[in-house]
């Protein structure tokens, strides 16, 4: 790449910063929503040409960006963490944490971008986007499988992080552990997840959980979403 391409890539990247800056200001009220894209851009000083630009689709790529920024801002707190010194149950569960506070930085614009990804279009965006939450933590803890186990391992994992989230939102740091220690002990024995519980019903699980954050159906257990 080209000194000019360098710089052109590095000033997209700088200003979508900044556009998501502006629209985690203004999602509460807005929501997800083109409305949202339009005064993140007045926001940042762009026309919404420049900004469809930088988004050609809109609050998807805004809701892409917020998510990667929490997946690093996660990793980031387990900066001074060796997961070599831990068990591999607590490397998750202390990565599944951290990104579920990394999220909370956030947390009412995390309520309407989980709002977002609920509606029946985004749930596959929702869905890929916890997919590669999943992966980054389980690299960070150091996995190197590459046959059907990696697939297996991120798929359960993704499901586990969209749960904990939606209790950490509905219920508190408390029960969001609660739910996390429930779901590790059942799964993390790789047997276990062969016996168990199946990649195959990850999406439907999934999608239940974000359409009770949609509609705002209360969840009033830690072991929400659960088998």
């Amino acid at each position: 790449m080209t000194d000019q391409g360098q710089d052109a890539g590095a000033w997209a990247d700088e200003i979508e910063q900044v556009l998501l800056d502006a629209a985690i200001a203004r999602a509460p009220k807005l929501g997800w929503t083109d409305r949202l894209v339009a005064a993140a851009a007045k926001d940042a000083g762009l026309t919404l040409g420049e900004a469809e630009l930088l988004l050609p689709n809109g609050p998807r790529d805004l809701a892409a960006l917020l998510a990667r920024r929490h997946d690093a801002a996660g990793l980031a707190a387990l900066a001074e963490v060796d997961p070599a010194n831990l068990k591999v149950r607590e490397r998750i569960r202390q990565a599944v944490l951290a990104r579920c506070e990394a999220a909370m930085a956030d947390r009412e614009a995390v309520r309407r971008w989980s709002g977002f990804l609920a509606l029946p279009p985004n749930m596959p965006l929702g869905l890929r986007l916890a997919w590669a939450s999943a992966d980054g933590v389980w690299r960070w803890a150091g996995d190197i499988a590459a046959d059907e186990n990696h697939y297996t391992k991120r798929a359960l994992l993704a499901e586990i992080l969209i749960t904990t989230l939606a209790v950490r939102l509905a219920l508190g740091a408390n029960a969001a552990a609660a739910h996390l220690d429930g779901r590790i002990g059942v799964v993390m024995a790789f047997e276990k997840w062969k016996a168990g519980i199946k990649p195959s019903g990850f999406a439907t699980r999934a999608a239940g959980v974000l359409g009770r954050l949609r509609y705002g159906a209360p969840i009033s257990d830690p072991a929400v979403a659960a088998d």
